[in-house]
């Protein structure tokens, strides 16, 4: 029974990886929609009024043992007028296999002009190590088997752009540049090739109604399958006196993939803004019509605005924080 358990999740973890791209230094779900754009793009990095900490975890298949796991800890914020700053922390598990890394960012802000029209380009560089690693002694539970566990490293960078003028975002990445050589698990050089191009557009209007809304679409392309992966979004925010209520729903989709790899996925977010917190939980359900279990991913978010200054001009939420 346990042979069986460990091949079902050992096969489980393998299509999660073709879904999440796992070998990618660190996966892109929906948590960017959750006040985290840096988390996706390296030139988000202090590109706001404020300083940004943010915690996240999340839980793959609820109640199944050794699911797939991330947690996150980032935080960014400029040094000066025009440079900033960010690191991220994460761990990703997926059943037998864990990847640890850290990742640093630098990044620059110039803006257009000095009117009151919010008018900026961004630029970011981000270098990421990562300490990659299988359990090997969980395969078979039987201490007669040769139970070892097998470590390697490797490292990366992204580069990415990003334009905004008042309410409308763009940001524009390519990430994992170096595309150099790494240490697989066997300790032999694999050359990798997964490299992947992302642009996220967005606009936020409605600031003088009742609720304010924000599109937005982000669209990824891997270079080395021609996978294209989009993301519709729509968020809206409702103010009170000392607080932000805001909801978004995102819808993703994968092209040009085989039909098992034809992954489609509904995501609907809740969060809240109180004075400098944030809070946010989301569920992903995945509309397949084979799926592994129904009980989704759930995925909580919280954060706290540190050094916030007084915005310079109207533009969206990733710009200006609410308080």
């Amino acid at each position: 029974m346990k042979l069986f358990k460990s091949t079902i999740l050992l096969i489980a973890s393998v299509f999660f990886f073709l879904d999440s791209n796992a070998q990618e230094t660190l996966p892109i779900y929906s948590d960017y929609l959750s006040d985290n754009v840096y988390l996706v793009h390296p030139s988000a990095a202090g590109i706001g009024n404020t300083g940004k900490l943010r915690l996240t975890a999340r839980q793959q298949w609820a109640g199944i043992k050794d699911a797939p796991t991330l947690q996150t800890l980032s935080f960014h914020n400029r040094f000066n007028e025009k440079g900033a700053f960010g690191f991220i922390l994460f761990n990703d598990s997926n059943g037998f296999h864990s990847q640890k890394g850290i990742q640093g960012t630098f990044a620059y802000h110039l803006n257009i002009n000095r009117s009151s029209l919010f008018n900026q380009i961004s630029f970011g560089l981000s270098f990421t190590a990562v300490q990659n690693q299988v359990d090997q002694t969980q395969f078979f539970g039987d201490p007669t088997v040769a139970q070892i566990i097998q470590s390697s490293a490797y490292y990366n960078a992204d580069f990415s752009v990003a334009y905004h003028k008042s309410g409308f975002s763009s940001y524009f990445t390519v990430k994992n540049l170096l595309l150099s050589a790494k240490n697989n698990l066997n300790n032999n050089l694999e050359p990798l090739d997964i490299r992947n191009y992302v642009l996220s557009l967005g606009y936020y209007f409605g600031q003088s109604k009742t609720i304010q809304l924000e599109p937005s679409l982000m669209v990824q392309l891997r270079e080395s399958t021609g996978e294209r992966i989009v993301d519709f979004n729509l968020k809206a925010y409702k103010d009170f006196n000392k607080a932000q209520l805001w909801a978004a729903l995102s819808y993703r989709k994968s092209f040009d993939v085989s039909p098992i790899e034809d992954l489609k996925y509904i995501t609907p977010i809740i969060g809240v803004n109180y004075n400098k917190w944030m809070f946010s939980y989301t569920y992903t359900n995945q509309l397949n019509d084979i799926v592994l279990t129904n009980t989704g991913f759930h995925q909580v978010s919280v954060g706290v605005n540190l050094f916030t200054r007084k915005p310079r001009a109207s533009a969206c939420p990733n710009i200006n924080s609410s308080f």
